[in-house]
């Protein structure tokens, strides 16, 4: 009985942690506090493993091998200043962005740098574009707007709306 009623109460604690952990993490994403004017302008999207995607390769700016399942974005080489700089190898720094698109926004980390197509200021990895466009023949979102967010603390993902 002792040890049930200790079973019990530590699955309990277990919860009660595990909510305390993902109310810390959701109140990061809503206090977003902007480092720079919100960009906007279109996104497209970047899956070096895909055959009929041209490719820079899978190595990203920050060292990390291209992720398709992360919430992960490259912005145009021109925007490096608006991010704090976003560059390569030892060099580089996280950097993350608030990006939203009609009623979804969503948390990215700015994991490497590219020379985007004119008038596309951020390449979403395949997650975050199916965020967006869940079945990928869109190819771009128009007006999306991306805003650099202050700090490296950030839990990148969709933000709740209320509503």
């Amino acid at each position: 009985m002792v040890v049930r009623l200790g079973a019990a109460i530590g699955a309990g604690m277990i919860f009660v942690c595990s909510s305390v952990a993902i109310s810390a993490t959701e109140s990061k994403n809503w206090n977003a506090i902007a480092s720079g004017p919100t960009i906007v302008g279109a996104a497209s999207t970047y899956n070096p493993y895909r055959h009929d995607r041209q490719s820079g390769g899978p190595a990203t700016a920050s060292g990390e091998l291209y992720d398709p399942t992360a919430w992960t974005a490259a912005i145009h080489i021109d925007l490096r200043k608006e991010f704090g700089g976003v560059y390569f190898g030892k060099d580089y720094r996280p950097a993350y962005a608030l990006v939203a698109s009609s009623d979804k926004q969503v948390i990215v980390k700015i994991n490497d740098v590219g020379p985007l197509e004119p008038g596309r200021i951020i390449d979403l990895n395949e997650r975050t574009m199916r965020f967006f466009d869940p079945s990928l023949k869109r190819g771009l979102i128009h007006r999306v707007k991306v805003t650099p967010l202050l700090g490296d603390d950030w839990a990148p993902g969709p933000i709740a709306t209320s509503g």
